[in-house]
């Protein structure tokens, strides 16, 4: 990724947490355990089907490269149902069809990704002038799949995870007509019944069709826009990104009721897409993504 709603969805994605503990950690015991009287109930909902939905506020650039920001709703929904996991973030979609196996264990992850990809799709969304007179593209569909390793009881305690996975989404649209390779590493821990954490590492690589897309400023729009002609950037690796996410139960524990939720990531776009005219001139090779809001668990 990542347009502009695929960052809403990273962002509110700050929900994961409570979908990660449904599926891998019973909350009787974190960095925190309760005392044993209180063991019964939290393990009662240990393995159950759970649902969360949430809704957050980020705070994203315009475009990936821009250096300009703006306020955006995002909405969010995970779950596990019978033990294969989903989840729906902002414009992006996955599902995990390997049941997770709970407790201390490896977990092999596999199964579908698909994502909406509004970059420069409004300009009105667009604050810099020149950018906007670049005009739009089409949203474009990828899809794809993605499949992965995780160890439970890691570092901190039996119930934290870290998880390493590959996903690759193709646009089946004919916008970019490229594809899209992103390795991430996320590392998850329990710190008591009410509150969990969650950091993570990312990078992508495209095609030159994506570069050619979305980064050009070909000759005529460059007496247009005012921006320097670029066309001959090539594909590769895009940006990376490293992100903290959070969540704290305000009803119950993490497996139940209302919790809220934040986040924020850095990205540093690299390489060819860092030169183009719309990142070194018009934007900035980083940029911040900080999201809070509000989740419930069922």
């Amino acid at each position: 990724m990542i347009a502009r709603n695929l960052l809403i969805g990273a962002a509110v994605a700050a929900a994961l947490p409570t979908a990660v503990v449904a599926q891998d950690a019973p909350p009787a015991e974190a960095a925190s355990a309760p005392a044993p009287s209180d063991a019964p109930n939290a393990m009662a909902d240990f393995g159950r089907d759970t649902i969360t939905l949430g809704l957050g506020l980020a705070y994203l650039p315009d475009y990936e490269g821009s250096n300009d920001y703006r306020f955006a709703p995002g909405p969010a929904a995970i779950g596990t149902i019978g033990g294969i996991s989903f989840s729906v973030l902002g414009s992006r979609a996955s599902a995990d069809l390997i049941p997770s196996p709970g407790g201390p264990s490896w977990d092999v992850q596999l199964g579908p990704v698909a994502a909406i990809n509004f970059m420069r799709s409004n300009r009105q969304s667009i604050e810099d002038a020149r950018v906007r007179r670049l005009g739009e593209r089409d949203t474009s569909i990828e899809l794809g799949g993605y499949a992965g390793i995780g160890k439970t009881g890691v570092i901190t305690s039996q119930y934290d995870k870290l998880s390493v996975s590959v996903s690759y989404r193709h646009d089946v649209s004919g916008v970019h007509r490229s594809g899209i390779w992103q390795p991430t590493v996320n590392y998850f821990t329990p710190l008591s019944e009410k509150s969990a954490v969650a950091l993570f590492a990312s990078a992508e690589r495209v095609g030159t069709k994506y570069v050619q897309t979305y980064f050009y400023v070909p000759v005529g729009q460059s007496a247009i826009s005012g921006l320097p002609t670029y066309t001959t950037g090539r594909g590769g690796w895009k940006n990376w990104t490293v992100g903290a996410l959070g969540t704290y139960s305000l009803t119950g524990n993490l497996l139940r009721g209302f919790k809220l939720v934040a986040g924020g990531t850095y990205r540093r776009m690299i390489n060819d897409v860092a030169d183009s005219p719309l990142v070194r001139i018009a934007g900035s090779r980083t940029q911040w993504l900080g999201a809070v809001g509000v989740a419930f668990t069922f």
